[in-house]
């Protein structure tokens, strides 16, 4: 599904979903602020203007496919999900709730549009590496696309992933890592440093492109960049600001997390109105 939006109208597309995030996150009362807001720009730019998918027909065959292996950020996906038509936007507003249709991680046997069920750390990678190799056999033009974070990269299974990936030259495999250098205990610096992390990719056989995460040319020509680089997999390391676009929420690993009230929810509406 492609949309012919210009850079202002993906900004504006993506101001318009991060209240939609904050919304549904404040009628859920749980729920994952900081990684939402901090990936949100990646999703609006991967589902309007990058990936084939089709929301009338959201099983056929040659369709791209989009693994979020940081499942806990699924209220950002449900938000692209809803815009792009997979379900109607009022389940938006029953986020975690008895009987939704939206689970606090990825089902894929409920929400329309998922073609995973995710949300432990560092499993996604896999499964992503599965689903390209499996293209690539049955002779598909599908690329798979697969959004990490980067306090997940200190899960050892990513780079067993990363390994098989890279020996099978996997070049209809794009990597995203949200950058954002926060994770819920702290800095990832401080938890567990995981940089050189270009380096790392590197060593793995992977085409390393780095991008600003909030810029919509910069990712959409990252995008483009890993769609045109052959013999290797692709990893897009994105620069972002957990919290981006709400200033009492920005690079605070405590609201990790956390849903904002009622009265922050209100505070948050009128920056981002103003912006």
């Amino acid at each position: 599904m492609f949309r012919n939006l210009n850079e202002g109208q993906l900004r504006a597309k993506t101001k318009e979903l991060r209240t939609k995030i904050l919304k549904m996150l404040c009628e859920a009362g749980s729920g994952h602020s900081g990684g939402s807001l901090s990936s949100i720009d990646i999703l609006t730019v991967l589902y309007n203007k990058v990936m084939n998918h089709d929301p009338k027909n959201p099983k056929y065959p040659g369709r791209d496919r989009f693994v979020l292996s940081k499942g806990h950020v699924c209220p950002a996906l449900y938000v692209v999900l809803a815009d792009c038509g997979y379900f109607d936007e009022s389940h938006l507003m029953t986020l975690r709730k008895y009987g939704s249709i939206l689970q606090g991680h990825p089902y894929m046997h409920k929400t329309p549009g998922l073609d995973v069920s995710s949300g432990s750390l560092g499993q996604g990678l896999s499964v992503a590496v599965g689903m390209a190799l499996g293209a690539r056999m049955d002779k598909g033009n599908q690329r798979v696309y697969c959004l990490m974070g980067d306090g997940e990269q200190q899960e050892g299974q990513i780079w067993e992933a990363a390994m098989a990936a890279g020996h099978y030259k996997l070049d209809n495999l794009c990597g995203i890592v949200d950058q954002n250098r926060l994770q819920i205990d702290g800095f990832v610096k401080d938890v567990m440093n995981i940089e050189p992390l270009a380096d790392k990719w590197t060593a793995f056989n992977w085409n390393v492109i780095r991008c600003d995460g909030h810029d919509m040319s910069s990712i959409e020509n990252a995008f483009a960049q890993a769609a045109a680089f052959k013999g290797k997999p692709s990893v897009i390391i994105a620069d972002t600001v957990k919290g981006k676009g709400v200033s009492f929420m920005e690079n605070k690993c405590n609201w990790h997390g956390v849903a904002p009230n009622k009265e922050q929810l209100e505070t948050a509406m009128c920056e981002l109105e103003c912006d």
